[in-house]
């Protein structure tokens, strides 16, 4: 980020920004891209009607002003030369109060339309919702509009059009100004004509229907009553509108409804205009406006800034940095919370600013007590209300949609109510304490603000170097034909009772992994990666209670131990060691590498987000621009507003789902079976899957070796096209899952298959199975199938509530504790199912049975084979999972759950205590 790109986000992003929302909001009524074009202009200008209304009144003034000392001017100027002219003209201006910088005034309506055209042309010219629409005679609102041919030539008439408005409209404005004013009128009406002439017609529509606006503005302004005129013409359409809603009907009940709106707001105008005609006719005066007035409106405006801007994004990011950087290319997430808080400065310093500066005293006293109350109510929002939303991904979306009671709601509001009405009586009393409040405030939450960009950037750092480091290392897995190969890859959150779903759907899956076992009474030790993962790799010594118990060793030193256990040991043991992707090495979302420094013989990699060909950096970084703003609007507003600007994790984008091909961002759901767009998360993870036959290398060397990996696939949940379970821009299952809807039944058990969330995880299993399976033909093909023990294991399950006979009565779901453990030994070759009690903690005892003599920890000499320890009851913890909360030397307070022999059997499970934490 330079200072090019700050300055854009500073007075092009809020005007960008406005655009979208308008635009999308309009379009999601309207469903017109066309129509939404319309409504987009008319209400920007409307909106931006009393900033150019003061924009012209203060250019008529400096034209007064100009007019009265001409005279006098034009007399010094032709008696004098040289710095004596000089000197008399700027004696003269100071005599008569005139500062040269006030012939700025002359081109302020210009001066404001620069960034308002460099928004549009941004956002409308790159909207790829405009591709391929028509609107009445425009065949392509996202192309020009070349509305007629002559001779194989396309001339595009709106831009003409365009410009005629515009000279028209100019004539009727400059009637009476000096040739200076006629010429810069004319002057840009021809430079957006060259400009705009090969422009997509979206674009050139909207800024012709601007024309047009202005051009009925120029002529309200003939008129003796203009305010009045345009009232009654308001009221006239909105009536209009109204007739029509209930005459003729939409068949959309939410355009019913926006129409009915538009009417009721296009006559309340009118309904204020006679109200007020009755009023006394006495010019109420307006209070004047001081310089504390405007320190003390900009010192909310400030607040506001860190605010939402900065200490509400950085907090986001730095609950876990990592997650917010690509290990394909590496970007300082720091920027992403600067790059907010410009847009957060300017929206309400800048725009904001320049709004109160141009606007009379007594709009300027609104809006000095009420960005104050905003301030206040926005903190108190944020603070008490919509707390606990579950997990936030680094989307920026909620895995679980907010959904807030109608009683949460009006409590809120009820509360926010009193805090405004307190606030404002609180400036009423005493505004310099409010003005001191701001600036206090300012001043903790930039505090704030700083101390969490000095720690992303400190954890930022070291993953760049790291990142820098792995750059040209590709992952290479290396299998023997004649010696053997162990290979453990465990599957973030994958679910094990999935698998007689899975096989009943696509039974081929039965052949691809045939030899294997699939061990369905399995549990985890908890619902995390940072209490599943060290059981899976290290035995049993790692299970939460056993982490505990060694209470003299930090958490994340006994999880980079249990990382180690099997490579080292294998290593030892004469095996090629390859590891790719341990979960949370050195508690790092991306896995530090450098605990297996000690052991240079051990091939380390990096595998996730490095075979994405998709472009996802670019897409995720757009969004992250945009919607870290909006986050922060989202969290500082009332609960009644949260759903409207939260949209479904959208932010009020128009380009929901508008992703091409080889551009990926994030999925939006559009139906319980639809979505639209690539999800880069899912990508980043799915693409290592998808490569595994490309990086497996096959040697006739007789060796042994050694693969411990974890993927994140199963752990994103994602829409995927049916039957292939492949990723898509755009999803529709409409049809497979209508003709398809029996197969989550087998042997009279039937799976709850109706939520998104249920769903997508459901997808993304059967999809890694679809992705591994084909692995498992190429090992076949390749003669490495018979000689290599593979086991696949989850670190935890997902509490869906797929089955409703395995939740306890607090409504724990316990297929949350039911993770993968599917394996196959050497030389198997049927498919079975196996049902005696296994834990993921059996998987290093499976991993090294046969092929290594007495195999202990290399680093406490426990014996790896002593699986005793899954005999009698079984403590499973729900505890933090974010290791740079909880990572002192036992695990943060948490609930426990104990269960024993069949974890099908509801009454095996018990809930031992809970903290109310979870």
């Amino acid at each position: 980020m330079n200072i090019l790109t700050i300055l854009h986000s500073l007075i092009i992003g809020p005007l960008k920004l406005f655009f979208d929302v308008i635009f999308s909001v309009a379009n999601r009524f309207l469903n017109n891209p066309g129509l939404s074009i319309i409504f987009l202009s008319l209400a920007m200008n409307f909106l931006v009607l009393p900033l150019y209304m003061r924009a012209d009144a203060m250019q008529e003034e400096e034209r007064d002003v100009e007019a009265k000392m001409k005279p006098w001017v034009d007399h010094i100027k032709s008696a004098f030369k040289g710095d004596e002219r000089f000197m008399m003209l700027q004696t003269y201006y100071r005599q008569v109060g005139y500062k040269q910088t006030d012939a700025l005034k002359g081109s302020l309506s210009l001066l404001l339309e620069v960034p308002f055209f460099i928004a549009a042309y941004q956002f409308l010219s790159s909207l790829s919702i405009l591709k391929g629409v028509s609107f009445g005679p425009i065949a392509d609102l996202g192309n020009p509009d070349a509305l007629i041919t002559i001779g194989g030539i396309s001339i595009n008439i709106l831009p003409i059009l365009m410009t005629l408005i515009n000279f028209v409209s100019g004539a009727l404005y400059s009637k009476g100004f000096p040739l200076k004013s006629k010429i810069q009128i004319y002057g840009i009406a021809v430079i957006f004509l060259v400009f705009l002439y090969q422009s997509p017609s979206g674009l050139v529509f909207y800024w012709t229907l601007n024309n047009v606006f202005s051009l009925v503005k120029n002529v309200f302004y003939k008129l003796k009553h203009p305010g009045k005129v345009l009232c009654v013409l308001s009221a006239v359409c909105g009536a209009a509108l109204l007739i029509l809603a209930f005459v003729r009907p939409f068949s959309s009940l939410r355009r019913e409804a926006f129409i009915i709106v538009l009417g009721v707001a296009l006559i309340i105008p009118l309904i204020v205009m006679l109200i007020r005609s009755r009023k006394q006719k006495a010019q109420i005066e307006e209070t004047a406006i001081t310089a504390a007035d405007k320190r003390s409106f900009f010192a909310g405006a400030i607040y506001l800034s860190v605010f939402i801007g900065l200490t509400i994004s950085s907090t986001v990011i730095n609950s876990s940095p990592a997650e917010f950087i690509n290990v394909s290319e590496f970007r300082n997430p720091v920027w992403y919370a600067v790059n907010s808080f410009a847009m957060a400065i300017g929206t309400f310093v800048v725009w904001c600013g320049i709004f109160y500066m141009l606007a009379g005293n007594r709009i300027k006293k609104i809006m000095q007590a009420g960005i104050w109350v905003v301030a206040v109510c926005g903190t108190v929002d944020y603070l008490f209300f919509g707390t606990k939303l579950g997990t936030l991904l680094t989307s920026l979306k909620y895995e679980q949609k907010p959904d807030f009671t109608w009683k949460q709601q009006l409590l809120n509001l009820v509360i926010i109510i009193a805090v405004a009405a307190a606030a404002f009586l609180l400036f009423k009393w005493k505004s310099r304490i409010t003005e001191a409040v701001l600036f206090v405030g300012a001043a903790a939450m930039l505090i704030m603000g700083a101390y969490n960009l000095i720690h992303i950037n400190s954890v930022a750092a070291p993953i760049k170097a790291q990142i820098e480091a792995s750059k040209e290392d590709v992952a290479k897995i290396t299998l023997s034909k004649t010696g053997k190969n162990v290979i453990v890859m465990m599957l973030d959150r994958a679910i094990g009772m999935y698998i007689p779903y899975m096989i009943n759907e696509r039974p081929e899956l039965k052949e691809q992994f045939s030899g294997f076992t699939y061990y369905a009474n399995t549990i985890s030790y908890g619902h995390s990666t940072n209490v599943g993962a060290p059981v899976l790799f290290g035995g049993y010594e790692y299970t939460p209670v056993n982490m505990n118990a060694r209470s003299d060793m930090l958490l994340v030193d006994k999880h980079n131990e249990a990382l180690k256990v099997m490579p080292v040991l294998f290593n030892e043991n004469g095996f090629e060691v390859t590891v790719c992707d341990p979960p949370y090495a050195n508690y790092a979302y991306i896995p530090d590498l450098s605990i297996y420094d000690d052991y240079p013989e051990i091939n380390t990699y990096l595998t996730e987000g490095k075979f994405n060909s998709y472009n996802s950096l670019e897409q995720m970084e757009v969004i992250y621009k945009r919607n870290f703003f909006c986050y922060g609007l989202f969290k500082a507003a009332p609960l009644v507003l949260q759903e409207a600007l939260y949209n479904s994790g959208n932010y009020n984008t128009s380009e929901t789902g508008q992703i091409t091909a080889d551009v990926v961002g994030e999925q939006t759901l559009t139906g319980k079976y639809t979505s639209e767009g690539l999800s880069s998360l899912f990508m980043d993870s799915y693409s290592v899957l998808e490569s595994l036959v490309d990086l497996t290398e096959i040697t006739d060397e007789d060796k042994n070796t050694f693969l411990m990996m974890a993927n994140d696939t199963t752990h994103m949940p994602t829409l995927l096209q049916e039957p292939d379970y492949v990723p898509a821009v755009s999803v529709d299952n409409t049809a497979y899952e209508e003709s398809h809807a029996d197969r989550f039944t087998v042997d009279g058990r039937t799976m709850n298959y109706e939520t998104s969330d249920q769903i997508m995880h459901y997808h993304v299993n059967i999809s890694s199975f679809i992705q591994l399976g084909k692995w498992m033909d190429y090992l076949k093909e390749n003669g490495v199938y018979d000689n290599t023990r593979i086991i696949f294991a989850g670190d935890h399950g997902r509490g869906l509530h797929h089955f409703n006979d395995l939740v306890l009565e607090n409504n724990r779901d316990t297929v949350l504790f039911d993770p993968l453990l599917i394996v196959k030994d050497f030389d198997e070759e049927e498919f079975k199912i196996n049902y005696d009690f296994m834990t993921i903690g059996d998987i290093p005892a499976m991993a090294t049975a046969d092929i290594i003599e007495n195999p202990v920890n290399p680093f406490t000499g426990h014996d790896l084979q002593d699986t005793s320890p899954k005999e009698g009851k079984q403590m499973i913890t729900i505890t933090d999972w974010h290791t740079d909360i909880n990572n002192g030397y036992t695990f943060a307070e948490g609930d426990w759950y104990s269960v024993h022999d069949n974890i099908f059997d509801i009454n095996n499970w018990k809930i031992e205590s809970l903290s109310g934490l979870y």
